[in-house]
């Protein structure tokens, strides 16, 4: 879900600019960690080996507002499972990821649809997240070569500020992020999103940063879409849980039909 989105939903996840000159203790930081320690050190603190929780998603637009509320269940980066809980007329609607695949079951029709390659470009529930973004967020510690461009000082502390470049053979949609990580903790701040074009073109913004699950972590997730004015999908938790068994039968079709 990075949630799930989660980070989901996420989480895929960057932004900010270099302060000139070094920071304070940055060149021993520099010698003591690569950027690819760090990112997956940030990328373990926000995803666990496992996840449960429930979410709040409100999606933004110029002359409107929604708000939906879902349950999620996650099992590292290859499984997840969402539940649509309100509003009523969608309640049931649930979505199932097993690593690069995805299924969406509809109440309405009663149907569990594949969901094809052809719409994993398209919007999931309305939103700023795509149907790809469910399936290919956990990839930025392995997909990407990452450089640490320096320390910045941001609102909530300092900051590891990184770049990442796709591998050539990597399957991600974005041609370079930035990511901004937290010194003191690695919780992540800040992501930007650029195209094949060198356009900055989303913006991820991680806050509200307080304990949940027994770990320090951001609990609002804000993406921006940066091409359309006024348009963004806020992502807020409201309960999550790390590391419990969850039942191997959450992860299955038979699972989308059941109601909760």
């Amino acid at each position: 879900m990075r949630a799930f989105v989660y980070r989901s939903f996420v989480l895929l996840l960057l932004s900010g600019l270099v302060i000139g000159g070094a920071q304070s203790g940055w060149a021993q930081n520099a010698r003591d960690e690569s950027a690819e320690d760090i990112l997956r050190k940030s990328d373990d603190l926000m995803r666990g080996d496992t996840q449960a929780g429930i979410y709040r998603m409100t999606i933004v637009r110029p002359d409107w507002e929604r708000t939906m509320i879902f349950e999620y269940w996650s099992e590292g980066t290859e499984k997840a499972f969402i539940r649509v809980k309100e509003p009523v007329k969608e309640r049931g609607v649930s979505f199932l990821k097993i690593e690069r695949e995805m299924w969406q079951y509809v109440p309405r029709i009663n149907r569990v649809i594949k969901i094809p390659p052809s719409m994993m470009l398209q919007s999931w529930m309305g939103s700023d997240f795509t149907n790809d973004d469910l399936v290919r967020e956990s990839s930025v510690v392995e997909d990407y070569e990452h450089t640490l461009l320096g320390i910045e000082a941001m609102d909530d502390g300092e900051a590891y500020k990184l770049e990442l470049i796709p591998k050539p053979e990597a399957p991600v949609a974005w041609d370079r992020m930035l990511y901004w990580v937290r010194v003191v903790d690695y919780v992540p701040l800040r992501a930007e999103f650029f195209n094949e074009r060198g356009e900055h073109v989303r913006t991820m913004i991680y806050s509200d940063i307080r304990e949940m699950g027994g770990r320090i972590i951001p609990v609002r997730f804000e993406l921006i879409e940066e091409k359309k004015p006024g348009r963004k999908t806020v992502m807020v938790f409201d309960d999550l849980t790390f590391d419990e068994s969850i039942s191997r039968s959450v992860f299955t079709q038979a699972n989308l039909r059941r109601s909760r």
